[in-house]
């Protein structure tokens, strides 16, 4: 088995606690029988956020570098609305006088930009995701992009809570402001970097 595939196996059996439900991980929390998770009431559920026992598993969310950057990125939006207009998505011609104070995301040769991504279903509901600005790499000699290689992202599993309607008696119905919660694995752009062109230019 993989190194990532095993460290995220380990991490799902501490964070979750058994569950006999076949079809992903459960949540515990009143589960009802037959490994079903449990429908939660609007009244159970504090302006619509997920229950608190279940976020609170979710602490180490806040050392994800994902999670750890949304609070930044929407202060340096915030500023930029006042200050100036935002930074473009093109592909940048790097010039080592610009970006020597510049954080790594500047000064890769496959720079990217982030950007914060909501889901109003998911916990946590933003999440910082990487865009590339480059579909191929910068050239260290000429500082611009050549098409010698190729732009990737790079991508982080990120165990989240996905959100679902649920039904609060026998008729199968979504019951009004009702949800369930259920673990799921994502896959998160964290970075870019260059790689080979899988055929030839």
């Amino acid at each position: 088995m993989p190194v990532p595939q095993l460290l995220a196996g380990l991490l799902l059996l501490l964070w979750l606690p058994a569950s006999p439900a076949r079809h992903g991980p459960q949540l515990g929390g009143g589960a009802h029988p037959h490994g079903t998770p449990r429908c939660y009431s609007a009244e159970e559920l504090p302006l619509g956020q997920a229950p608190p026992h279940l976020l609170a598993r979710a602490a180490k969310w806040e050392q994800a570098l994902p999670v750890a950057l949304v609070a930044s990125l929407e202060a340096e939006g915030h500023r930029r609305r006042h200050d100036r207009p935002p930074a473009g998505t093109q592909c940048p011609v790097l010039r080592p006088e610009d970006v020597l104070e510049a954080d790594i995301h500047q000064r890769s040769v496959s720079p990217w930009r982030y950007r914060v991504d909501t889901d109003e279903s998911r916990y946590p509901q933003k999440l910082a995701f990487a865009q590339c600005l480059c579909r191929g790499c910068i050239s260290a000699k000429t500082g611009r992009e050549t098409a010698a290689l190729n732009s990737v992202p790079l991508q982080q599993t990120l165990l989240v809570l996905r959100r679902q309607p649920c039904s609060r008696d026998a008729t199968g119905s979504p019951t009004p402001g009702a949800f369930s919660f259920r673990a799921e694995f994502i896959r998160v752009p964290v970075g870019c970097t260059c790689v080979l062109p899988r055929s030839a230019q």
